[in-house]
């Protein structure tokens, strides 16, 4: 059976993403594993240096300690909170099959002891400035570390009808119209296949070929060619095609997929409305 992991922070996304899960679960006939990362406090400064006599010296050491091991026990009483409200989340929309878990340790090292279809993230954290746009901590670190599919809600979850697959050729993009033909999770939507940019050489072709792949697995498929900036041509596309969707690549060196990973954090992912789903 399918899994899908939800990765939650219990931040203001939180509702989203597990609105999100619960679309593509429903989608993929798969069961839900909710996943909560505790980051160990970091440790106060332990530099005495100056007039502090041994007996005052141990006397705050035990302190430091005790504050550290409060700080502790105060986040696992939270992420088992986060969990709960979660779980009650996930039944409240009639899911049942859903599992939640609490570790110790930073999200991407765990990523792989888990085994998922597909894993599900907000795009900001609870530490994210939303004024500011900035991408949640972990997300650009999830989506270079993963190797399966990774899911990025937008900020609340609309009815899912069309999706757009950023096309140009390359091995992730292949992988997202792949995926599109064997999962069932985008099966009845139809779907816009956008070449952006610079023409490169074959790409005319492998579009035909691709939108005969996806006709043949039932899709109804407009393809649309672009000579403007990937960004410009992904957001006119989006917004004139209504579409609910945004497959892409999430590495390479083309623009298109420099969009949303590259050496900083771009504007596509900042700024689009619509869920992602990234491919590497």
């Amino acid at each position: 059976m399918p899994t899908i992991l939800t990765c939650t922070d219990g931040s203001i996304y939180s509702p989203s993403v597990y609105d999100h899960t619960i679309w593509a679960a429903k989608r993929m006939d798969a069961k839900v594993r909710v996943l909560h990362m505790l980051e160990p406090q970091r440790q106060m400064t332990t530099d005495f240096t100056g007039h502090v006599n041994p007996g005052e010296r141990d006397s705050l050491l035990r302190e430091i300690v005790e504050l550290e091991e409060a700080a502790n026990r105060v986040a696992q009483k939270r992420g088992r909170a986060i969990l709960q409200a979660a779980e009650t989340h996930f039944k409240n929309a009639g899911f049942s099959d859903v599992s939640t878990e609490q570790r110790w340790g930073t999200l991407v090292e765990s990523l792989e002891d888990f085994p998922a279809d597909m894993v599900v993230i907000g795009k900001r954290g609870e530490s994210a400035d939303f004024a500011k746009l900035h991408l949640g901590a972990n997300l650009e670190r999830v989506i270079r570390s993963s190797t399966r599919p990774v899911f990025v809600a937008s900020r609340a979850f609309q009815p899912i009808e069309r999706g757009l697959i950023a096309f140009d050729g390359s091995p992730s993009a292949k992988k997202a119209v792949k995926f599109a033909i064997e999962k069932p999770l985008l099966k009845d939507l139809k779907l816009t296949l956008l070449t952006a940019g610079k023409p490169t050489s074959g790409i005319d072709d492998e579009l035909e070929m691709t939108k005969g792949q996806l006709q043949e697995a039932g899709y109804e498929v407009n393809v649309r060619r672009s000579s403007k900036n990937p960004e410009i041509a992904l957001a006119e596309t989006i917004a004139e095609d209504g579409i609910d969707l945004l497959l892409i690549g999430a590495y390479g060196h083309s623009r298109i997929r420099q969009l949303i990973v590259g050496s900083t954090t771009t504007i596509m992912v900042r700024t689009c409305r619509v869920p992602v789903l990234m491919f590497r």
